[in-house]
């Protein structure tokens, strides 16, 4: 008799612990204080605890493989032989040859070579190690640690589902130099099928293969591919679920009905709009995954709007309908019972990780059994979403009559960027080719031990503004001595860059325990915005005052972007993101302008995140694009002519999008191209990107310092895309990550090719 129970399972779980705890080993094993064995037991530890929950949840399988020590990419680099061949051989004299070491020189680079390029995981915070291809480059299949992690699994579960990245998705999302990515393609393909025969052998039943480009706009030579390379997956492989997420695949649906695939994954938080036309066009044999639950957010699910979207294909497909988040739980916090300081009624609205889980199995059971089964849970889960919907603190009439007259705010700034120039080089006075940072300076063990007593309520407050002061003292008086010319406060004060700010303004919420992996060890605490957000006083000005008082020298004002305060918080979901970025806009034009009367000259708006907030598919991106670039000129067109607008921006493509940056008018960008050896740079050349411009000449993320040479060699580069005139020299992003040593050589490093260059263009 055939199982028509609808099943349940997860795409990815978070790795890095309820309390950090890979972040911790792995930190200590950089620093030698922990040895290979000791950090591979943390991670197993971490897998096994991650497997148990989802058993203790009642679903179907557990995942396996979607577990990594810094990277899931990068595993998957390493698991397909595709090392760099720079990377072959560690230097002579390394203290360890392990292959952990080996694997996280990598990511993060070595005295003699720079780290693998980053960016973003499509639309997401998540930074992955992109994989570093060339026409000498020969795949070798590696499978130790997969089939290590499938082991283990497979000893606490015989209903295992490991996770693999596929092949075109792989090659896709590869960087290639001298050779056509898919001219790789049979090779690639060989690797993978020697592991689904592997699998096959070991008795697997269903593998997730994520094909997460689906969410993007594929030309026939690339949906060919697919077709291509699948078609030598017949045989001798477990049961293919082919996992799709971030966007409506739809319009590919002929593709992916033509594979010789078991099921298909669909992200129903993105595009519930898919199901139906999934359901009818179906094979009688396919499985559907319904991602129902939100990977990506943090609010609790309706459970009822759910059940609803469900009754049509439960009728329909019965045991073929699976029940999953719409995408990996990568992207969410652990767990929500580790927030004992939440306000209740704002808890109450919320589902990390775990409580998803628990979601997934109040559903399955509600269609399995009936919603009688489950009726306290539906009842507590009504209630919740009423409360959130109803509550007067999320709605603020003034934040909504003031965004109902922005039209009548002047949305450019007063002058032309010429003359606006002209004003700036007078009033700052800064030499050819200046030297900055993009904001922040080490976070000590010091710095962080001081906020963790005050957080304690152990330190008070004058003592903690005391303490912080001597470091924002002491950051001024070491970049003086380094000889930089337009200094930055350090952000000693600062936990994060969007919290800091979030924790400052009306309608955000915060968690004590809320972490997210960005890229390796670095997580980050996303703030939630609730409600309407407003600005109930300044943020920054009497600190910017105290940091300008300690110089002659110009020290910007450092703030960050209403689109990154958009994309790096969890958003709420009743209102168009667009007017939550227009709120946000809103309150930081209000402390511009009070930084500027404050007598600060330099202020930076960092926009990291602009361009990750385009969405996956090109037609949607002019209206991203037009509200996203207002609201950044909101921010900044409160500033007057000789008030410099710098803006930061993360690694991205920047091709595509470079009139929109332009219409940004910032005065200064500062971009990161040290990892592409400044080929990033090369479109805005093309371009004739009018303004000025910081490409960063080293990378900030790997603890290896730049000699001179190599930076002299990327400032020269430099110079021959963009004018001298308008260029300026600093490192990639913020030093937050980095010792004050190695900050410091790297830094001298810097300014010692500026003075070098300044003399070499023969001018003053």
């Amino acid at each position: 008799m055939a199982d028509n129970n609808i099943k349940a399972h997860i795409l990815g779980y978070p790795r890095m612990g309820e309390k950090r705890e890979l972040k911790f080993a792995l930190e200590s094993f950089w620093r030698g204080e922990l040895s290979p064995e000791s950090l591979q037991q943390t991670a197993k530890a971490l897998r096994l605890h991650h497997w148990e929950k989802q058993q203790s949840a009642g679903l179907d399988f557990i995942t396996s493989n979607d577990f990594s020590l810094y990277d899931h990419v990068l595993d998957h680099t390493v698991l397909l032989g595709a090392q760099p061949k720079r990377f072959d051989k560690l230097p002579f004299g390394s203290k360890s040859n392990s292959a952990e070491s080996q694997y996280f020189a990598l990511a993060r680079g070595n005295i003699e070579q720079p780290a693998m390029e980053m960016t973003k995981w499509l639309d997401t915070n998540y930074h992955y190690i992109v994989p570093e291809l060339n026409a000498d480059t020969e795949f070798s299949i590696n499978a130790h640690d997969f089939l290590l992690q499938l082991d283990e699994a497979q000893k606490i579960s015989k209903h295992v589902k490991p996770v693999l990245l596929g092949p075109v998705s792989f090659l896709y999302l590869s960087k290639a130099k001298g050779v056509h990515k898919l001219d790789l393609l049979y090779k690639l393909a060989q690797q993978y099928l020697y592991l689904l025969q592997e699998l096959h052998a070991r008795k697997i039943e269903w593998l997730q293969i994520d094909e997460p480009i689906f969410a993007l706009d594929l030309n026939e030579e690339w949906l060919k591919a697919f077709k291509t390379v699948y078609a030598w997956f017949r045989i001798s492989r477990p049961k293919l679920l082919l996992t799709t997420y971030f966007a409506n695949v739809s319009r590919y649906q002929h593709v992916i009905l033509d594979l010789p695939i078991d099921g298909v994954h669909l992200d129903l938080v993105r595009a519930p709009e898919q199901l139906l036309p999934w359901v009818n066009a179906m094979p009688a044999h396919w499985v559907l995954s319904a991602g129902v639950i939100d990977g990506r957010n943090i609010w609790r699910n309706d459970l009822d709007k759910t059940l609803k979207l469900l009754k049509v294909p439960t009728q329909r497909l019965k045991g073929r309908l699976w029940l999953a988040p719409s995408c990996s739980l990568l992207h969410t916090p652990v767990a929500l019972s580790h927030e004992l300081k939440m306000d209740p009624e704002i808890k109450s609205w919320l589902a990390f990780a775990d409580e998803k889980l628990d979601d997934l199995r109040i559903l399955t059971q509600a269609l399995n059994e009936g919603e009688a089964s489950v009726a306290v849970e539906l009842a507590a889960a009504r209630a919740a979403i009423a409360s959130r919907y109803q509550s007067p603190r999320v709605h603020a009439p003034k934040v909504k009559a003031r965004l109902a007259s922005i039209n009548t705010l002047n949305e450019n700034r007063h002058s032309a960027f010429e003359y606006r120039q002209s004003q700036q080089k007078t009033r700052l006075n800064l030499p050819l080719l200046p030297t900055t940072t993009i904001g922040s300076f080490p976070q000590t063990a010091d710095i962080r031990a001081a906020r963790a007593e005050f957080k304690k309520g152990a330190m008070s407050l004058e003592q903690y503004a005391l303490d912080m002061k001597s470091h924002i003292a002491h950051s001024i008086q070491q970049q003086e001595e380094i000889g930089l010319d337009v200094l930055v406060h350090g952000e000693a004060e600062r936990n994060d860059m969007v919290e800091f700010f979030g924790e400052q303004l009306a309608g955000y919420a915060f968690t004590q325990q809320g972490w997210v992996q960005s890229y390796g060890s670095r997580c980050v605490k996303p703030p939630i915005i609730f409600g309407d957000v407003d600005r109930p006083e300044p943020m920054t000005v009497s600190t910017a005052q105290y940091a300008q008082s300690l110089s002659t020298k110009p020290v910007k004002g450092m703030l960050t972007g209403p689109i990154t305060m958009l994309q790096w918080s969890f958003v709420r979901d009743d209102q168009p993101r667009e007017t939550t970025a227009l709120q946000l806009a809103l309150a930081i034009r209000d402390e511009v302008d009070d930084l500027q009367n404050a007598g600060i000259s330099v202020i930076q708006i960092d926009e990291p995140a602009l361009r990750e907030g385009l969405p996956l598919q090109k037609a949607a991106w002019p209206h991203y694009l037009n509200w996203a670039v207002r609201a950044f000129k909101l921010s900044a067109s409160v500033a007057r002519d000789d008030t410099q607008i710098h803006s930061h921006m993360r690694y991205a493509e920047f091709n595509d999008i470079l009139p929109a940056i332009a219409s940004m008018d910032a005065d200064v960008i500062t971009i990161e191209t040290s990892r592409s050896a400044m080929e990033l740079l090369d479109a805005f050349g093309e371009f004739s990107y009018p303004n000025e411009i910081g490409p960063g000449v080293y990378d900030i993320h790997s603890p290896r310092v730049p000699s001179v040479e190599a930076i002299e060699k990327l400032v020269q580069r430099a110079a021959e895309v963009i004018p001298v005139e308008r260029l300026w020299i600093n490192p990639d992003c913020g030093l937050k990550t980095r010792g004050w040593d190695e900050t410091k050589s790297a830094l001298k490093n810097m300014v010692q090719v500026a003075i070098k260059m300044r003399v070499a263009y023969s001018l003053p």
